[in-house]
């Protein structure tokens, strides 16, 4: 016997050799019809994988992300295997499961396959599905592995054969097909029920320029045909909140290819939206004790590789910047944070001058890949709300729980109330991706961990996705449109201090080495606003958007009152444009709606001679015929309902 431990902790003794699935069908018949992955001592497994030892096991269903993923790895399979037989003779390399659906990877010869050719693929994948094969693993010598793929002529496959140790190489068999695979399969494709092809790119072999380019067909799957029509009345919406889309049409910003690929342009009105957003964290900065710095964009080579940026960032950014000097090279700086602890060394510091807390809006830039290029999200060159705090060990505690009260006050500020926290700790198993001794790693994800629970966040440990420097705390946030985001960071960091030989002088008037916090509310502004702008719409908080009320004349005879009316609300420091263009009253409207304007304020005959205003708002509302003080006090209202004091 074998005895089995469950996620909540009931211990359950089966037979050696019992698999996943029995152990499903002993909790309920139920709940097993629903299991389609799982788990055992933190290995994927199939669900008909023999267990040959005591251990835990964890069962998922499709509503678990480990479930999803299962499924459209095997989804990946079903769609390689059409494509097989829809393109006899292609050569398939890896399809893995992604965040959202799966991605498979071929090499077509010299065939193409474009957004005409989805249907014919999608139809004969459900047609495989519903053949209800079962996924089966076995194993197979390299020698029997490297055998197939050659005589195939598949190349990719006997590469990826060739990096792999005897022993450890595994296919999966559905149907007629067979693939190399490492396992984490659905039970059979009858539970794949509706497949869609999403669309069609060229990706590098293994993601190298130098190798061949093959064809990446994206797709999604679902356990339902109604999720798959739900799915993709959601991805409409999203084209239609796409940021870049917004951006155009909002008149935020632009790209120019005379500029440089990744480097944004912002419009007059995204630079003051920008500026807005600027205000209002250095307005809550101020009240929680930060100064401003300003640093330049370059540093020299040296100053990055004191601080392990250079070997991090070197080879895959822009290239040093030569002077006229001999051997004198400077770069673009990576990051902010080597620039300030630079400040901090500006003079000797003691314990009682802690805690130190320098703020920027530093431009950073990094080369990122064209193909990695997106709107605002990913770009080369970009600002970020940075700051670091320079503390005492004992004021640690406190210093990070202050950093999470700021934070939440920027995302609650914004709309982005539906969240959770994710602490980034080391991978223990890959060591050498970190620097600084294993001592200061505990003590900084301990010390994260601890203000995570005092604050009474609802978080998760995230093995293997710290920095490089040192472990972190995330805010995770979930979108209109139900997608998650990454949203502001904090990092605890022994080892920067380390590195520049910063001190501070104790009460025992010997020499100490300061904690750093590495701090970004917003992040990346770029990034940012991109989010904001999905999340909303466009219809930005009204204390944030770039014009707050529109004035309508409906004819040059009252413009001498719409310009008094103008005059009132900006004396009242609300944000009014008048649009006194020869147009119609109904299409000076609906271009304000497509603006995404608050208010329109539609002014005429009987609005000059009461001293009254006719207010609309975004969305069609009528809130009739009011005073402008009441207006103005009606805005200001609103403003202070989403804009609290820090």
């Amino acid at each position: 016997m074998i005895k089995i431990t469950l996620p909540d902790g009931t211990l359950k003794e089966f037979s050696e050799g019992s698999t996943p699935m029995d152990v499903a069908k002993s909790i309920s018949e139920g709940f097993a019809r629903n299991v389609i992955s799982a788990k055992f001592n933190d290995t994927t497994v199939e669900t008909v994988t023999p267990l040959t030892e005591d251990g835990s096991l964890v069962l998922y269903t499709w509503n678990d992300i480990e479930g999803k993923q299962a499924f459209w790895h095997s989804s990946s399979h079903i769609v390689a295997q059409a494509i097989e037989q829809l393109y006899p003779g292609v050569k398939l390399t890896i399809g893995p499961s992604i965040e959202n659906g799966f991605y498979y990877d071929i090499d077509l010869g010299d065939r193409s396959i474009s957004d005409k050719d989805f249907p014919t693929i999608e139809k004969k994948a459900i047609e495989i599905a519903r053949g209800k094969h079962d996924f089966k693993m076995r194993a197979v010598t390299k020698a029997e592995a490297l055998s197939l793929y050659k005589e195939q002529g598949n190349e990719y496959k006997v590469e990826l054969i060739e990096n792999l140790e005897d022993g450890t190489i595994t296919f999966c068999d559905h149907d007629t097909f067979t693939d190399l695979c490492r396992g984490g399969h659905i039970p059979n494709t009858g539970i794949v029920k509706a497949i869609k092809i999403l669309s069609v790119a060229g990706a590098y072999w293994r993601g190298d320029e130098n190798k061949t380019q093959l064809t990446r067909l994206y797709g999604i799957s679902f356990p339902k045909q109604k999720e798959l029509t739900e799915y993709l009345e959601l991805l409409e919406q999203a084209k239609q909140r796409d940021h870049r889309k917004l951006g155009k049409e909002l008149e935020l910003f632009t790209f120019s290819q005379k500029v440089g690929a990744g480097l944004p342009l912002w419009l007059p009105k995204g630079a003051a939206l920008r500026e807005r957003l600027e205000n209002f964290l250095k307005k809550a900065q101020k009240k929680a004790g930060y100064e401003m710095v300003v640093t330049p964009h370059i540093g020299q080579k040296e100053l990055y590789v004191t601080s392990g940026h250079y070997a991090k960032y070197g080879e895959d950014s822009f290239q040093p910047i030569k002077t006229p000097k001999m051997d004198e090279e400077f770069l673009l700086k990576p990051m902010n944070c080597p620039h300030h602890c630079e400040v901090y060394n500006f003079k000797p510091h003691s314990y009682k001058d802690l805690p130190k807390r320098f703020a920027e809006f530093g431009t950073v830039y990094r080369y990122e890949q064209s193909g990695e290029l997106h709107g605002l999200t990913r770009v080369r060159g970009f600002t970020q709300d940075d700051a670091h705090i320079f503390c005492t060990p004992d004021q640690l505690d406190e210093e990070f729980r202050n950093v999470i009260d700021l934070s939440l006050y920027v995302l609650n500020s914004l709309g982005f109330d539906n969240f959770k926290a994710q602490v980034s700790v080391r991978d223990l198993n890959t060591p050498d991706k970190y620097i600084g001794s294993v001592e200061n790693w505990e003590k900084a994800e301990n010390a994260i961990i601890n203000a995570a629970k005092e604050k009474g966040l609802d978080y998760v440990i995230e093995s293997g996705e710290a920095a490089f420097y040192g472990p972190k705390l995330d805010f995770m946030v979930k979108d209109a449109l139900g997608r998650n985001w990454q949203l502001g960071t904090i990092q605890v960091d022994y080892n920067l201090p380390e590195r520049f030989d910063l001190t501070y002088k104790g009460s025992d008037n010997e020499s100490h080495r300061p904690v750093m916090i590495h701090r970004a509310p917003f992040g990346s502004m770029e990034r940012f606003i991109a989010l904001l702008l999905e999340h909303t719409g466009g219809n930005f908080p009204l204390w944030l958007t770039p014009e707050q009320v529109i004035i309508l004349p409906v004819s040059e005879k009252y413009e001498k009152y719409a310009k008094k009316v103008l005059n009132s609300l900006e004396n009242n420091e609300i944000r009014a444009l008048l649009d006194n263009r020869n147009e119609t009253v109904g299409k000076k409207i609906r271009e304000a709606e497509m603006n995404k304007i608050p208010f329109m304020i539609i002014i005429g005959e009987n609005e000059e001679a009461t001293n009254t205003i006719s207010v609309r708002k975004h969305g069609g509302d009528d809130l009739g015929s009011i005073s402008i003080k009441d207006f103005s006090d009606l805005v200001t209202s609103e403003i202070n309902s989403t804009l609290k004091s820090f």
